[in-house]
């Protein structure tokens, strides 16, 4: 059985209590993902120790929007159905994607998610294809861009950049973290204001990470090391002695895999 199933089922376990490291690292974790699915509780879960009931409550105690479990559930695979998905998957092992196994299996009458969700139950995620990564649609022009990383270098605030180029701010956050993790700008822009409530990336302020420790990060922006190395897993950025650019590839490729 799974690790996530595990969680998943096991609904008698000793929960750990929500102090205050476990649920700053718990608001790393999830980022800004909006809704929170259901596989990023269960993700969470395994990352923190409890149980994805527990998550799901504390998340959304915290103000965030979860999926509702009953959105990502499956229809019921029959015993003769798991033998049959089972031999299928490992006699063509690394040929079919989830969504190929779907169109191919039952006559088509379980969706990918589906499909992806008993594979994962069934420990079999490493006979499956990875599914292609789709082109990026580029959402900014090439003059926009070039005017958002001349601001950012002007040291103007998202705000200031957002109504220049007609965005949102999280637009702009969003093109501002993918400008970083290419080099191409050297830190995310600060927000002049900020509502109550709105929760902002520690790492912005930072603007040498490459060459600072995880513990050196995690003292300047009060973080523990586990929440650091997490954040920057997620972003896909790198201090001196994590490669978290490296981390997340492997993540991604572990997922769609």
């Amino acid at each position: 059985m799974s690790l996530i199933l595990k969680i998943i089922l096991e609904k008698d376990m000793a929960v750990p209590k929500w102090n205050d490291e476990r649920t700053s690292a718990l608001e790393t974790f999830v980022g800004n993902e909006t809704p929170i699915s259901q596989g990023t509780v269960a993700e969470a879960a395994v990352e923190l120790e409890t149980s994805t009931r527990s998550v799901s409550s504390k998340l959304r105690k915290m103000g965030y929007d979860v999926e509702l479990a009953s959105t990502n559930s499956t229809k019921a695979f029959s015993a003769v159905q798991e033998e049959i998905l089972e031999s299928f998957v490992t006699d063509n092992s690394d040929v079919y994607t989830y969504a190929e196994v779907a169109a191919h299996f039952a006559d088509g009458k379980f969706t990918a998610k589906q499909i992806q969700g008993k594979i994962l139950s069934m420990e079999l995620t490493s006979h499956i294809k990875p599914t292609p990564k789709p082109e990026t649609v580029k959402t900014y022009s090439d003059s926009e861009e070039v005017e958002f990383v001349k601001m950012v270098h002007a040291g103007a605030f998202v705000e200031a950049i957002a109504e220049a180029l007609g965005r949102t701010v999280n637009s702009v956050r969003g093109k501002a973290l993918s400008l970083l993790r290419a080099g191409t700008i050297a830190a995310i822009p600060r927000q002049e204001t900020t509502k109550s409530g709105t929760r902002v990336d520690p790492l912005a302020e930072l603007s040498d990470i490459e060459s600072m420790t995880v513990e050196e990060i995690a003292t300047k922006i009060s973080k523990t090391v586990r929440g650091v190395k997490t954040m920057l897993t997620r972003r896909g950025i790198s201090a001196s002695d994590y490669d978290g650019a490296s981390r997340r590839e492997k993540a991604a490729a572990a997922a769609a895999g």
